[in-house]
């Protein structure tokens, strides 16, 4: 059942990523995005607070409780009802963690090398942060040239309108953050949910071809 919120994202290929202290509008920011289609979101936990922004979204999207480093943080998002887990880094007691809760966890890589090991360790999909840091497309085109098997989700600084490029780059899926909302009323964000997730499901069926 937990493969299935991995699939989710690999279909979409489109992953937000919200960022913000305030409960209230990470809510708003939250209800924006899955009035405009998606399915699958994150919520960083940025402090204790988020945690109810967790809970709340969570009864109508999949959330992903991002920026987890310890036992305690991935426990109590799980109690907030998150399905899934990401976190900045990559670490075995992370691994362990995600097999004591039975849900899935998104590793954070910067190196190829750590990429690898996350594959190794059976991670689903494995974050490249910062991927626009590292290079941009050309970094993700290089290390999956060598390692085509991994399921890379490049994020990082990416805008909007990049997404299509890095998935031609190879990346199963693109974290899109800030880009996404800052600076945009929820009719906004809404819309440009509906956009991207037009543009994406295009470039997947002009691949099919």
């Amino acid at each position: 059942m937990s493969e299935n919120y991995i699939q989710t994202i690999i279909t979409d290929k489109i992953y937000p990523i919200i960022r913000c202290k305030d409960v209230d509008k990470t809510v708003e920011i939250a209800k924006a995005l899955v009035a405009g289609g998606v399915r699958v979101l994150e919520i960083n936990v940025e402090n204790v607070s988020i945690y109810e922004a967790i809970k709340e979204v969570s009864k109508y999207a999949t959330v992903c409780a991002g920026g987890i480093i310890t036992s305690t943080q991935a426990d109590y998002a799980f109690q907030c009802g998150a399905k899934v887990f990401a976190s900045p880094i990559f670490h075995m007691n992370l691994v362990r963690i995600s097999k004591n809760l039975r849900i899935p966890f998104i590793a954070g890589t910067t190196t190829a090398n750590e990429a690898y090991n996350a594959w190794k360790s059976r991670i689903p999909l494995i974050k490249s942060f910062p991927a626009e840091a590292m290079g941009g497309t050309q970094y993700i085109e290089n290390i999956l040239r060598q390692m085509p098997f991994l399921n890379l989700m490049p994020t990082g600084n990416i805008k909007l309108a990049d997404v299509v490029a890095y998935l031609n780059a190879g990346a199963t899926a693109v974290g899109v953050g800030r880009d996404f909302y800052q600076g945009f009323t929820p009719g906004e964000i809404t819309d440009r949910a509906k956009e991207i997730l037009k543009e994406v499901k295009d470039f997947s069926e002009w691949n099919k071809k």
